[in-house]
C-alpha cells in the first residue's frame, strides 16, 4: 500500500486539479517547493479565524467544570477562550479565512515551524472536519476553486488537497484496513512508560526549547500542526521508546482533534513506525539538524544540535543515535535506513552517546 498511488486515483476519480487526463502543471505533487525552511520574518499572513465565545460557551464551562470537580470528568491541560469552530456557520467563516488569506503560503512553509508563530498558514480546520462541521470534499473544492481563479498557486492548493484526499483519507481507510489488532502493534519492542512530566504537559519541566514549547501549545490550546506532532513529539517518543499503545492514547486525550481513526495509523504507524512498516516504508527519526533547519527553536535553546556528547548535548541529536544504536538490527534491514546505521557504525563516541542518553532515563530534557 503506497499513500501516492491511492492520492493519484483519488485526483483522477474525483476530477480534482486535472487538465484533462493529466494533473495541473504536468506534476502530481510539489513537494520540493513544500517544504522550505521558515522565513526570517515569518509567513507574514492574517491570523486565523478565531472564535467569539457566547452564553453557549459559558454554560459549557460550567457543566465542565462540575462534573470535573463531581469527579466524573478528568481533563489535561488549561483551560482557555476557545479556539476552534464549534458550529456550521463558524466552520464555514474559518474555511473562508484559511482560503481567502492563509492558503497562498501555506504550501512552502507547511513543513517548517516558528516559536512566535504556532499556527502560521496552517488551516486550523482539522477539528471542524473531524466533527462533523465541514465536508472534506468543500475544503478539496474551495481551494481549487482558488487555484483555478489565480488567487492560489498551484503548490498551495496541492500541498492542502494532498492533506485531504491523500493522507486524511488514507489514514481512514488504512485505519479499517489494518483492524483491531493493529493497535497491539510493537514492532520496535518500545515498552517505556510516558513519563510524568510528558504525560501531564508540563512543558516548564524541560529545558530543550522545542520540546517545552510543543508540550506548552498543547497544554493550553489542545492543538499542534502536524510537523510539530511528528517531528518533535512523535520524533522524541520514538527516541526514547516511549510505549506505542500509551503513546495514542496520550494524543488521543490531549489533542482537541484526536479521534481514533486519525490517532492510531499516525502514532503506531506514521510517528512510532510500531507496525515495522506497513504505513511508512522508515522511521520519522531525526536528530536536532533536522530541526534546526526548520525551525527558529534552536537559537535561543540551551543545548546545541551538532553536539551528541556533554552538557550542551541535544537530546535530539543524542537520542536519534541511541535510537539507531538500539534498534540497529531492524533497521540494517531497511533500504532507507542502511546509510544511516553504516554512518552510526563509525561514530566514535557511539558507546558515550549512548551511556549518556541511557543515563537520562525519564528525567526532562
Amino acid at each position: 500500500l503506497v499513500m501516492e498511488d491511492f492520492y493519484r486515483g483519488a485526483r483522477r476519480r474525483l476530477d480534482v486539479l486535472m487538465d484533462g487526463g493529466e494533473p495541473v502543471g504536468g506534476r502530481w505533487n510539489f513537494d520540493a517547493e513544500n517544504r522550505c525552511p521558515p522565513p526570517g520574518g515569518g509567513v507574514g499572513v492574517a491570523p486565523p479565524w478565531r472564535a467569539e465565545e457566547d452564553e453557549v460557551d459559558e454554560r459549557v464551562r460550567d457543566d465542565l467544570d462540575r462534573w470535573e470537580r463531581d469527579g466524573e470528568v478528568a481533563f489535561v491541560g488549561r483551560d482557555g477562550p476557545r479556539v476552534f469552530p464549534a458550529t456550521r456557520g463558524e466552520a464555514l467563516a474559518a474555511l473562508r479565512t484559511f482560503v481567502g488569506h492563509r492558503l497562498p503560503v501555506f504550501g512552502p512553509y507547511q513543513d517548517a515551524m516558528l516559536s512566535g508563530d504556532p499556527a502560521m498558514a496552517h488551516s486550523m480546520l482539522s477539528a471542524a472536519l473531524n466533527l462533523g462541521l465541514l465536508d472534506p470534499m468543500e475544503c478539496v473544492r474551495a481551494a481549487e476553486a482558488a487555484y483555478r481563479d489565480g488567487r492560489v498557486p498551484a503548490a498551495s492548493a496541492e500541498g492542502f488537497i494532498r492533506q485531504l484526499i491523500g493522507w486524511r483519507d488514507y489514514m481512514w481507510h488504512l485505519y479499517w484496513h489494518f483492524g483491531e489488532h493493529y493497535r497491539e502493534l510493537n514492532r520496535l519492542g518500545a515498552r517505556a512508560p510516558l513519563p510524568e512530566w510528558f504525560a501531564e504537559l508540563d512543558a516548564g519541566a524541560v529545558e530543550a526549547r522545542c520540546l517545552s514549547w510543543a508540550l506548552e501549545q498543547v497544554r493550553d490550546t489542545g492543538f499542534t500542526h502536524h510537523i510539530v506532532r511528528l517531528m518533535v513529539l512523535g520524533n522524541y517518543a520514538l527516541q526514547r521508546g516511549f510505549d506505542p499503545a500509551a503513546l495514542t492514547d496520550w494524543f488521543h486525550r490531549c489533542f482537541v482533534d484526536g479521534y481514533d481513526w486519525v490517532m492510531l495509523p499516525n502514532v503506531i504507524g506514521m510517528s512510532q513506525h510500531a507496525d515495522g512498516g506497513l504505513l511508512a516504508t522508515k522511521p520519522y527519526a531525526a536528530g536536532g539538524a533536522y530541526i534546526n533547519r526548520m525551525s527558529d527553536f534552536c537559537a535561543g535553546c540551551r543545548y546545541h544540535p551538532s553536539h551528541r556528547t556533554g552538557d550542551d548535548a541535544c537530546p535530539f541529536t543524542a537520542g536519534y543515535w541511541w535510537f539507531m544504536s538500539r534498534n540497529a538490527d531492524l533497521l540494517s534491514r531497511n533500504a532507507r535506513m542502511s546509510r544511516a546505521i553504516h554512518g552510526m557504525r563509525r561514530l566514535p563516541d557511539l558507546d558515550e552517546v549512548c551511556a549518556q542518553e541511557s543515563a537520562r532515563g525519564d528525567d526532562p530534557p
